[in-house]
């Protein structure tokens, strides 16, 4: 018979685990270190480039894109067209409208941005000021509205105040003007830069604006003639700020025209973007 001491050294062993036991502890292990993974990466974002569905433009297409960076920080925001969408253009606007628009859908990952949607305008006459955007060009349109509240701006009767209503001096980007006449529904009224090449005796290529609507920032706008387009640029530009900024987005501090060869693609973006 088992003496006291054999007893009680039987009572605290510890049982020595079958195959069945060790495989479901292992299983335990596993699914607790995979749960503290998820949770040591959680929101923590892809980096990389994200696009939104091409529209038809011409004979080609365009769509928008948004690049994060590790952080999950927007870097770039942009548009890639195809170099057929320069042809097969409608050469004449349609009747009362100053040129044809194409809204670009972003894709889900821009909504950081603080961005609602792009649109680009095809303005085969160009636009006021005579002399000056009279030539054949597409605006850029990066909206920091929705397309209903878009809808909302006519530009006629009382709405037009609100069209040419200044914003306050610290909202305004350095040297820029809101003039009268610049008012276009559904878009609002374009400030722009007296300093730039345009305005002082060069040709008008490319040039940056920025749109008010009852005195707040509602889009930024690279303008590009599609001759410059056609030159196959590759070129970076500074984006002149205000001193401070209404509305919480990624403002861009340039902007750039770049064409890409082996994939046949103009690249107009804004970059450089910083939260305001």
């Amino acid at each position: 018979m088992p003496n006291e001491m054999q007893i009680e050294m039987r009572k605290t062993a510890p049982r020595s685990l079958n195959a069945g036991s060790l495989i479901c502890v292992l299983v335990a292990l596993l699914t607790l270190v995979i749960a503290g993974c998820s949770m040591f990466h959680r929101g923590d974002p892809k980096a990389g480039t994200y696009e939104g569905p091409a529209t038809t433009i011409g004979q080609g297409n365009a769509r928008a894109f948004v690049t994060l960076d590790a952080a999950g920080r927007p870097t770039t925001i942009g548009i890639e067209m195809s170099e057929a969408a320069l042809t097969g253009l409608p050469a004449e606007p349609p009747p009362g409208e100053e040129g044809w628009e194409y809204v670009l859908t972003l894709p889900a990952k821009a909504a950081v941005t603080g961005y609602n949607h792009v649109a680009i305008n095809w303005n085969p006459k160009g636009h006021v000021p005579p002399g000056v955007y009279d030539v054949p060009h597409f605006d850029f349109h990066f909206y920091l509205i929705s397309v209903d509240a878009r809808n909302k701006i006519t530009a006629v009767g009382d709405d037009l105040a609100r069209v040419d209503k200044v914003p306050p001096e610290e909202f305004m980007p350095d040297r820029y003007i809101l003039p009268p006449g610049t008012e276009v529904a559904r878009m609002g009224g374009h400030a722009v830069d007296p300093s730039s090449d345009e305005f002082n005796n060069k040709p008008f290529t490319k040039t940056f604006i920025y749109g008010f609507y009852d005195g707040h920032l509602i889009f930024v706008e690279p303008m590009i003639t599609r001759a410059y387009l056609e030159s196959n640029p590759s070129v970076t530009a500074a984006v002149k700020l205000p001193k401070a900024y209404e509305q919480h987005a990624y403002y861009p501090t340039l902007y750039s025209v770049n064409y890409d060869s082996a994939r046949g693609l103009y690249t107009i973006a804004l970059e450089g973007l910083a939260p305001r």
